[in-house]
C-alpha cells in the first residue's frame, strides 16, 4: 500500500520571502530505526506498510503532497543576535490537520544543506537523532507540550565531527516551527508588512481570540512559562534556550545539548557551549522572560501607539513572571502532594530543595521516593530531613488524596543521561536494543515497572555525565 500523508500546506502559501523552496538530499542506503506508528495514525497517514518508508523519512523520496522548504528566521543565540538563521539542515515537507482537527507540521532534520546552512553539511548524525526521538517522546509521555518523533532513519552514510559518525534523518512533527526568531528576522529588516502576515498567520494557526499583539503577547507568555516551569518541575534542563528555539506555539524543540537532573543542584548545566551558566537549570525561570522581551520587541512596530505598547507589553511581561513563579509553585507542590499550595508553601518546598542540594540528593529518585515512603535514604542529612518530614506531613493532614497526586506529579523514570549516552554508543555499533527499550520503559514514566528498574537508578561517579552536545 503506498504511503499517504493528508498534506494541506499554509505555510508555503505565504510569500516566499518566509522561505526558501527545498527538497532534501538523497541520501546512499536508508533503514528505519524507528517508526511512530500511534503518531502515524494521529496524523491521518495510512499506507504505513509502504516498502518505500525509508526512503520517503530519509528524504530519497518525497511524498506525494509535499512542497519542501526551508524557513527562514533569526534569533539571539547565548544574548547574542543573529539577523538571519534559518532551516540549516531541515525541510519542511508540509502540513497536516490531524485526527483532532489540529494542523501540524511534518519536518525532515538532518536532510541535507539549504540555503541557511551557512557552510554547514546539513546532515545530522545518529546521536542527536536518537537522543531527540527518544527524550522529545518521554516529554510527551510525561505530559509536556513538546514536538513529536515520527520516524529516524540511518542514511547508510558517514558524517564528519570530530571523527566519521553514522548519519541519520529524525522525522519531527510540530504544532508549528514558528519561533520568536520568525518575528525577529523581520522586525530587524524593518519589513513591516511581512511581520503583519506573520502575525495574521499566526494569531490565525494558533491564536484565534488574541485580536491584537497585546493579546498574543499575552498568551504566548501564559504558554511559555507554564512550560518552563513543567520543565523544572520535571529537572529538565533544556540546554540552549536560544529565541530560534522558543516556539510560537508553547512547544519544547530543539533537544541537542539537553539533560535532565540527577543530583540536585539549581546551578546545574551540561550543554558543552553553555560556558557560564546562561541556560542552567534555575536560570531557565529568568530566560524565559528574556526571550518573551524580545518576541515583545518584535511586536512593537505592529502597534499605532508605539509608546503605550512598550508600556503595555513591559506589563504583560511582569505578569509572566507571577505566572511563572504560581506554576513553578503549583507543581512543586503537587510533587509533595499539596492539590492548593498556600503561599507558605514555597518554603516548604524550598527546604526540601535544599536538603536535597547540601546532600547531592538525586532529584527524581527524592521526590518519586516521597511516594514510597522511602525518602529519609536519599538524604544525607537525616535528621534535617526527620525535621522537614513532621512539617510536611501535617501540612497534607487535610489533603483529600495526596499520594495519588503525588504519584501522578513524581515520575518513577526520566531519560536518564547516562543511559542515552549508552543507547547512543549501542546504536553506533549497529544495536537498537536498547534503544526500543528506553522507549518502551519511558512511554509509562509515572509506573513503577520492575522489568525497567535498572533503568531508574542514578548514575555512579563513573558513569556521570558532565557534558552534553549539540551534534552539529
Amino acid at each position: 500500500m503506498t504511503l499517504h500523508i493528508p498534506f494541506d500546506n499554509s505555510y508555503a502559501r505565504l510569500p516566499q520571502g518566509f522561505f526558501a523552496p527545498q527538497r532534501p538530499t538523497p541520501v546512499k542506503a536508508p533503514s528505519l530505526i524507528a517508526f511512530n506508528a500511534p503518531l502515524a495514525a494521529e496524523l491521518g497517514i495510512t499506507g504505513t506498510d509502504d516498502p518505500r518508508l525509508a526512503a520517503l523519512f530519509a528524504g530519497t523520496a518525497l511524498p506525494e503532497g509535499a512542497t519542501p522548504i526551508a524557513q527562514l528566521y533569526a534569533g539571539h543565540q547565548f544574548g547574542n543576535f543573529n539577523p538571519q538563521l534559518g532551516d540549516g539542515r531541515a525541510v519542511l515537507l508540509g502540513e497536516v490537520v490531524d485526527t483532532n482537527g489540529i494542523r501540524r507540521d511534518i519536518q525532515l532534520k538532518g536532510s541535507g544543506p539549504t540555503p541557511f546552512a551557512r557552510r554547514g553539511d546539513g546532515r545530522a548524525w545518529l546521536g542527536p537523532v536518537l537522543r531527540e526521538y527518544v527524550v522529545s517522546e518521554a516529554m510527551h509521555a510525561l505530559g509536556v507540550p513538546t514536538t513529536r518523533a515520527l520516524a529516524a532513519t540511518r542514511t547508510g552514510e558517514e558524517v564528519i565531527r570530530d571523527r566519521p559518525l553514522p548519519g541519520a534523518v529524525l522525522t519531527r512533527v510540530a504544532s508549528s516551527h514558528i519561533r520568536v526568531g520568525t518575528f525577529q528576522v523581520f522586525a530587524a529588516r524593518r519589513d513591516y508588512d511581512t511581520l503583519q502576515t506573520l502575525f495574521d498567520y499566526t494569531q490565525g494557526r494558533h491564536y484565534p481570540e488574541a485580536h491584537t499583539p497585546a493579546d498574543m503577547l499575552a498568551e504566548v507568555c501564559d504558554r511559555q512559562t507554564r512550560l518552563v516551569a513543567h520543565w523544572m518541575s520535571l529537572g529538565f534542563i533544556h540546554g540552549v534556550m536560544n529565541t530560534d528555539n522558543c516556539t510560537l506555539s508553547g512547544e519544547t524543540i530543539d533537544y541537542g545539548p539537553c539533560a535532565f537532573l540527577d543530583a540536585y543542584h539549581p546551578d546545574k548545566r551540561f550543554s558543552s557551549i553553555d560556558r557560564f551558566g546562561r541556560y542552567a537549570y534555575a536560570a531557565q525561570a529568568d530566560i524565559i522572560l528574556w526571550n518573551m522581551a524580545q518576541l515583545a520587541t518584535a511586536l512593537v512596530p505592529l502597534t499605532d501607539d508605539q509608546d503605550k505598547a512598550v508600556t503595555a507589553f513591559t506589563e504583560i511581561i511582569h505578569a509572566a513572571a507571577d505566572t511563572l513563579r504560581a506554576e513553578w509553585t503549583r507543581r512543586f507542590a503537587a510533587k509533595l502532594g499539596i492539590s492548593e499550595p498556600a503561599p507558605e508553601d514555597a518554603q516548604l518546598i524550598g527546604d526540601l530543595l535544599m536538603l536535597m542540594q547540601n546532600g547531592a540528593s538525586d532529584f527524581t529518585n527524592t521526590f518519586r521516593a516521597l511516594v514510597d515512603g522511602t525518602a529519609r535514604d536519599q538524604i544525607a542529612d537525616r535528621d534535617a530531613f526527620d525535621a522537614w518530614h513532621a512539617r510536611w506531613q501535617e501540612r497534607i493532614t487535610d489533603e483529600p488524596e495526596p499520594q495519588a497526586l503525588m504519584a501522578r506529579s513524581n515520575p518513577a523514570i526520566i531519560p536518564r543521561n547516562h543511559r542515552i549516552e549508552e543507547m547512543i554508543a549501542a546504536s553506533v555499533q549497529g544495536d537498537d536494543d536498547l534503544f526500543h527499550r528506553l522507549g518502551a520503559a519511558l512511554a509509562n514514566p509515572y509506573e513503577s515497572a520492575p522489568e525497567f528498574a535498572d533503568l531508574r537508578t542514578a548514575p555512579t561517579r563513573d558513569q556521570e555525565v558532565t557534558a552534553t552536545f549539540c551534534g552539529t
